[in-house]
């Protein structure tokens, strides 16, 4: 049961900060229409959550190991 749940941890780990750091480099949305310019601006602190929960799940993956 420990080896699923650190598997299962870092793999989560893993993905939450890959998806974090991909929704921060993927720019943001724009239209361009003739005259009309639309942007739309966010702010980052959903990705910013989404690492921090990679990195506390990474963390919580790899203190199964030491027992």
């Amino acid at each position: 049961m420990n080896n699923v749940l650190k598997f299962v941890l870092l793999i989560i780990g893993i993905g939450l900060i890959g998806y974090g750091v991909y929704d921060l480099i993927t720019p943001e949305f724009a239209i361009d229409a003739g005259p009309l310019q639309v942007e739309a601006h966010g702010d980052n602190t959903q990705s910013y959550a989404m690492i921090a929960f990679g990195i506390l799940s990474l963390v919580g993956g790899l203190a199964f190991r030491k027992r």
